[in-house]
């Protein structure tokens, strides 16, 4: 045999000479979820070892994230039922825990990235990413809703945004929108193939922002469908996105793929709730090596093209000193 692709294979320093594809910490943003209060740090059950914080802890844990070398945040708020109604209108009044925290955050850590989040979900008593209105969910009425809650997060400070609610024609709205109110310089990774997903339940518990009533699939993508994904990433150039992202990551690692092989702008992915879940509670069951798991899920996900990965193993990652 002229070829043996083992030869390639037979030591570490070979196989690390002709890697293909390298983690780092410099590709991974973080998730961190904030809730009213002091002094309060809560673990998420259904996902071992991420807590919500309340503003003060959640800053100390940004600073030890930082030490370790993440340099990239996602930002999610907890709100509490009282707070919410059908408009959502508490994602931008002046001063709630979210804008408050933006705030904080930006002027604290002025050398990270903060990805804030645009949707309704987490501010609205219908648990849905629209305006609600005989059990549809309204697409052109939502926009300036969302529109609001952009421009609020970028008084805040924030400097990218990351509109998540799939509804038609939301990034070239919250573009104009943020262009006209001073703003350009604001980014949008859009969350541009975000299909209806299972695995995201962990993610639901931690905000408690599931549903009221049914689904998400008249505004979330079809699991079954591929080629949709360029129709979305297409629009999504075409109105002033920065950055596409693929939502949930493993179990769309084609999609990933694809938008990479179709696009010229960076492309993101997110290792969602549930991926992260599944992880964990085989490892703690003792049926797979959690550590090797969680690099071999991440590896994939890069490899798939992926540039920036957002992750709740990126603290853990980082504390395993590889990057």
């Amino acid at each position: 045999m002229l070829q043996r692709p083992r030869r390639n294979r037979q030591s570490a320093v070979i196989r690390s000479m002709v890697e293909e594809n390298r983690l780092s910490v410099k590709d991974m943003m973080f998730p961190l979820f904030v809730m009213e209060g002091q002094k309060t740090q809560t673990e998420i059950s259904s996902m071992p070892g991420i807590y919500r914080f309340t503003l003060d802890l959640l800053l100390a844990e940004i600073e030890s994230c930082v030490k370790l070398g993440i340099q990239s945040f996602a930002l999610f708020p907890q709100i509490p039922e009282s707070k919410k109604d059908s408009m959502a209108s508490e994602s931008y009044k002046k001063g709630n825990i979210y804008i408050e925290s933006i705030y904080q955050i930006s002027q604290r850590f002025p050398e990270i990235s903060l990805l804030t989040d645009v949707a309704m979900d987490p501010y609205s008593s219908d648990g849905h990413d629209g305006i609600v209105q005989d059990g549809q969910i309204l697409n052109d009425e939502t926009l300036p809703v969302l529109a609001k809650m952009a421009i609020a997060q970028a008084q805040a400070g924030s400097k990218l945004i990351g509109p998540s609610d799939m509804m038609d024609g939301r990034v070239g709205f919250l573009r104009q929108a943020l262009d006209e109110a001073g703003f350009s310089q604001v980014g949008i990774m859009a969350y541009t193939a975000k299909y209806a997903s299972a695995f995201y339940g962990p993610f639901r518990d931690a905000l408690e922002s599931a549903p009221k009533f049914g689904d998400k699939k008249t505004y979330q993508m079809n699991p079954a469908n591929r080629r949709e994904a360029l129709i979305e990433a297409e629009l999504d150039e075409m109105e002033g996105a920065d950055f596409l992202m693929v939502k949930p990551a493993l179990a769309y690692l084609d999609i990933i793929s694809l938008l990479k092989e179709n696009s010229h702008l960076p492309i993101a992915a997110y290792n969602v709730s549930g991926e992260y879940a599944m992880v964990k509670a085989a490892a703690q069951n003792g049926w797979i090596d959690g550590e090797k798991a969680m690099l071999e899920s991440l590896l994939s996900i890069k490899r798939a093209g992926a540039q920036v990965i957002l992750t709740y193993f990126a603290k853990e990652f980082a504390q395993l000193k590889l990057a």
